[in-house]
């Protein structure tokens, strides 16, 4: 959606369809935008030899074909993947059965480890956009991750009274921000909360977002504590980026990317499983000194009560931290990417671009 906005302010009358799946977000977060949504079939790839992998290749035609009549129903230009269930079957219905149904396809990587459906689509993209340089997809042209206008142009100092005076943290608070994405990371939950009562001990602040099938057990705070404040998801992330001195999160790629671009010094905590992508998202992060990395297991109670607390009272390592996090963000990496792809879009029309 990102890409989507910096589309229309490049070209106003640009025409964009989504593909999305009945189970995602993107049913209530699309149309909000003001987007037309489009639902196929979803294809979930599986990681190991099941009862799914027999069914994957009927799956994949399918949804295939749902997109392939989509496709020729907007009179598609140009596709835009970003990897994920309805990437795949996007990038085979561009190929089409003829050269004259073919439509460019250009790829963008978020993560630093790129996933099945992109390593696919590569073969056949006219160009391959990526967040860092070598993310197993050969040569690519690095951008960042797109990431919200609302974002890329917080400021989070101007706004920063404000943000405090919603969550009801002093103008001079210290304020520790813990999210772990939309539905809450229980182990971030289980170490920040037992943390609580040693947090307020040192004057921190702390905003929580624990997921909504998430609860935190804290104790009652006592009439001189600085407040804990517990919620089950955040819609004004702007705010709470804005209210926070140090976050702790995971790193995922749009976590990593918007952490940075708004300049904010992040403790990140790798998901556990996987293939290591997440750590390698927050690497280039934490290598120009915007961050640390935590690994899951070592992010306890007495880690947040201790360098974690002590990261939050130094006011000169937290400048300096803060100063690196936004050298290391990209905040055009939207309009990049919409640029690129009106770039293939105009070529396909004059009919220098390959199909």
């Amino acid at each position: 959606m990102a890409v989507a906005d910096a589309l229309v302010a490049l070209e106003p009358d640009v025409r964009i369809t989504a593909l999305g799946t009945e189970r995602g977000l993107e049913t209530r977060l699309v149309p909000q935008r003001g987007y037309h949504l489009e639902l196929i079939t979803p294809v979930p790839l599986p990681r190991k030899p099941s009862a799914d992998l027999l069914r994957l290749p009927g799956r994949v035609a399918r949804a295939v074909r749902q997109t392939r009549a989509v496709l020729d129903q907007v009179d598609a230009d140009i596709v835009i993947g970003f990897g994920g269930y309805v990437a795949l079957p996007a990038y085979l219905a561009a190929r089409g059965a003829r050269p004259s149904r073919r439509v460019p396809v250009v790829i963008h990587e978020a993560n630093a480890s790129a996933g099945l459906a992109n390593k696919v689509g590569a073969r056949g993209a006219v160009r391959v956009l990526s967040a860092v340089p070598d993310p197993g997809l050969g040569r690519v042209e690095v951008v960042g991750v797109p990431v919200r206008d609302a974002i890329t142009s917080l400021d989070r100092m101007a706004l920063r009274a404000e943000a405090r005076r919603f969550f009801g943290f002093a103008d001079d608070a210290r304020v520790l921000l813990v999210f772990g994405g939309s539905q809450g990371a229980r182990s971030l939950n289980r170490a920040v909360s037992a943390a609580a009562e040693d947090l307020a001990r040192q004057g921190i602040s702390v905003l929580h977002a624990h997921g909504p099938k998430n609860t935190l057990e804290l104790r009652e705070p006592g009439p001189a504590d600085p407040p804990y404040v517990a919620v089950p998801y955040l819609d004004r992330m702007d705010l709470a980026y804005a209210a926070a001195d140090l976050a702790i999160c995971r790193s995922g790629a749009m976590t990593v990317a918007e952490v940075s671009a708004v300049g904010l010094p992040a403790v990140y905590v790798p998901l556990p499983i996987g293939n290591g992508e997440q750590r390698l998202n927050a690497r280039p992060v934490v290598e120009a000194g915007g961050g640390l990395i935590v690994e899951d297991r070592d992010l306890t109670p007495q880690f947040v009560a201790g360098p974690v607390a002590a990261l939050l009272t130094d006011t000169a390592r937290l400048t300096s931290m803060t100063a690196a996090a936004a050298l290391a963000g990209h905040p055009e990496a939207a309009r990049r990417v919409a640029e690129v792809a009106l770039e293939v879009a105009l070529a396909r029309r004059d009919g220098r671009v390959r199909r």
